[in-house]
């Protein structure tokens, strides 16, 4: 093997160009995940702590930035075959860029602004560099890279300018160079949405979304954990271990009727509207996964008889509703797979139904009650798919014997 046939010295390649593209996540990027696992954690906990609209409001432009800093990295990773040390280095700067970020966040309505802008200015600088990289080193278009550098580099120095800003100014100046990332993808003609080559790694990134899905779903044990070893394990009732278990099968539920029904689905084209749909209904999925782990932290706080407090209600019913909207867009844009037939349109609108039923009753009833109804919104998209698939595959077997 010659040098630059080396992983370690490799220059980085389209991956239409590269015969060394597979859909596999390298190593690399489950390692910048883990920064996000604090990061999700860390938003998590500032909305436990800012149980308002305002504070709900920070939170998802919070979740969404930061979310787009995952994915534009992944984007490019998808897009590009590059694992040598010069990629290796500057992925480590992203993830220190990150951990900057997370730290500003308890403090992002005061002194943590400016650490959080400047750190996310250079998190989208080092984006524009890889792109610049990639075109420099031979990308047989150079056009895609290019743009994509050039777009970057604008937005990195508009967020580096928002950092020297006191809040509320600062975020306006910051929503600018969000606006200018988004518009350089999307704007008609212009945008680099126009590039087919932009297209990428569809099985790398169905991937990359469905193990960012256990990191965001994940983080609900944490909450529950942590809440009910801050209550003290050895002072609660015994009804409270129940509300425990039931948060625990929640999430578990919530893993399981991603991975059945959407989970590492490739879209069933690659128009733009099918991959913006699929893109974008990852985030609000995630986002809602967030908002659902938070609410069920209120399951260690109370007992059978006491009332759901209601914002954490709020909060769990219309993130699990907003979820199984979010399952349901996902589902009718990538591949057909078996389980679609079991898991219909029907089934999560009566899912949806059932969460804002368990919100209009959540003040009035003990939380024995609203768990139930909840857990029939949630359950139910696991037991009726189950039982409808197990009925007509044994009918299915029965005829094929008869």
């Amino acid at each position: 093997m010659s040098l630059l046939a080396h992983p370690l010295w490799r220059k980085p390649r389209h991956h239409l160009d590269s015969d060394q593209s597979n859909d596999h996540v390298h190593w690399m990027e489950l390692f910048y995940d883990l920064v996000h696992v604090v990061s999700i954690f860390v938003m998590g906990n500032f909305l436990s702590h800012h149980l308002s609209f305002a504070g709900f409001a920070v939170f998802v432009c919070l979740f969404v930035v930061v979310w787009f800093a995952w994915f534009d990295l992944s984007l490019f990773n998808s897009l590009y075959v590059s694992t040598d040390i010069h990629h290796r280095l500057l992925m480590a700067t992203q993830i220190i860029t990150v951990m900057l970020m997370t730290s500003s966040i308890n403090s992002i309505d005061a002194g943590g602004w400016s650490f959080f802008a400047a750190g996310y200015a250079l998190n989208r600088g080092i984006i524009a560099f890889l792109y610049r990289r990639a075109r420099l080193v031979g990308d047989s278009q150079a056009s895609l890279p290019g743009e994509m550098s050039r777009n970057y580099t604008i937005a990195a120095c508009i967020f580096a300018v928002s950092a020297f800003i006191p809040p509320p100014y600062g975020y306006f100046v910051f929503a600018l160079g969000m606006i200018v990332i988004w518009a350089g993808f999307g704007l008609p003609k212009i945008g680099t949405i126009r590039f087919e080559r932009l297209l990428p790694r569809l099985g790398h990134m169905a991937e990359r979304f469905a193990l960012l899905l256990l990191i965001v779903v994940g983080e609900g044990f944490f909450k529950l954990v942590i809440t009910l070893s801050n209550v003290g394990i050895d002072q609660v009732k015994p009804d409270v271990f129940v509300n425990y278990m039931i948060g625990g099968f929640a999430l578990f539920a919530m893993a399981w009727i991603y991975f059945d029904f959407a989970g590492n689905g490739k879209p069933r084209n690659t128009e733009n509207r099918t991959m913006v749909q699929w893109t974008l209904s990852h985030l609000l999925l995630m986002l809602s996964a967030v908002c659902v782990g938070v609410a069920l932290s209120a399951e260690v706080k109370i007992g059978f008889w006491d009332h759901y407090p209601l914002k954490y209600a709020v909060l769990g019913c219309f993130g699990l509703s907003t979820y199984l909207y979010s399952l349901l867009l996902i589902q009718n844009v990538i591949e057909e797979r078996a389980a679609h037939r079991f898991a219909t349109a029907k089934i999560r609108m009566f899912g949806i139904a059932m969460s804002f039923l368990t919100l209009a009753l959540v003040s009035f009833v003990p939380a024995l009650v609203g768990n139930f109804l909840w857990g029939m919104a949630l359950f139910s998209q696991v037991i009726i798919p189950a039982t409808n698939a197990y009925r007509a595959i044994s009918s299915e077997e029965a005829n094929k014997a008869g």
